[in-house]
């Protein structure tokens, strides 16, 4: 891979601009897979004959962008980077299996409770109802990439410790599977407990996903709320005319 890289320097372009913009290639290529190792800094400026100044530079680059992640004493490795579409209703896991990740989960919480007005509302429940309530953090790779917290009525889900892994699977052995859904993304600053959870700088921008889930006969059966880093998730919309 490093043999195809090319650099010049009677452009006109810093060389460390040249570099970054050639390794974003390579990654979104898939020259690299999510977890790889990427070669040194001091790898880079030996084999392109360049400071190491300047490859620090282009990888500083990467990591900005959120294509690689820096480990103390280990090394640089290729961040994993979900590509989720909008237009399709796809669980986490299935998403992460799919694009050849590791998912897991590292629960919080699970139990039943009360549902707030806002949740009766969009749930279509009385003021007598209970729901389940999970929330846990969503790994790729053991990296957390989003804080996820959902909340079902309880004809739905009677027992919320029952779920293990995925959500949308273990509603479809109950017989409930979400067949479609209501999605809404926008962009929030992360409190000190937000931040804390997804492992990222306090007030540091994150993309909330509010998604409201339908059974088969037209009941609202999920409410859940995804706070995803921006550094992990891209959202494809596909328009057709």
């Amino acid at each position: 891979m490093l043999s195809r890289l090319r650099l010049d320097a009677n452009q006109p372009t810093p060389l460390y601009r040249q570099l970054a913009h050639q390794l974003v290639e390579a990654i979104e290529a898939g020259d690299w897979e999510a977890g790889e190792a990427l070669p040194s800094e001091r790898v880079l400026a030996e084999t392109l004959n360049v400071s190491r100044i300047t490859a620090r530079k282009a990888l500083d680059r990467l990591v900005a962008l959120g294509l690689i992640q820096r480990t103390r004493g280990s090394g640089t490795f290729i961040a994993p980077r979900l590509n989720q579409s909008l237009t399709r209703l796809t669980s986490f896991t299935e998403l992460l299996t799919q694009r050849g990740h590791r998912p897991s989960s590292r629960w919080l919480s699970r139990r039943l409770g009360t549902p707030t007005a806002e949740e009766s509302l969009r749930l279509g429940l009385g003021a007598d109802s209970e729901v389940a309530r999970l929330k846990r953090l969503r790994l790729a790779d053991d990296v957390v990439v989003a804080v996820e917290e959902s909340c079902l009525p309880r004809q739905v889900l009677a027992d919320p410790e029952s779920v293990t892994h995925s959500l949308y699977r273990h509603l479809e052995n109950l017989g409930a599977p979400i067949v479609r859904a209501l999605q809404h993304v926008s962009a929030i600053n992360a409190d000190a407990e937000l931040a804390a959870l997804a492992e990222v700088p306090e007030s540091q921008a994150l993309l909330m996903m509010t998604r409201l889930g339908y059974l088969a006969d037209g009941r609202p059966a999920e409410l859940t709320v995804t706070y995803c880093r921006t550094d992990y998730y891209d959202f494809m919309v596909e328009l057709t005319q």
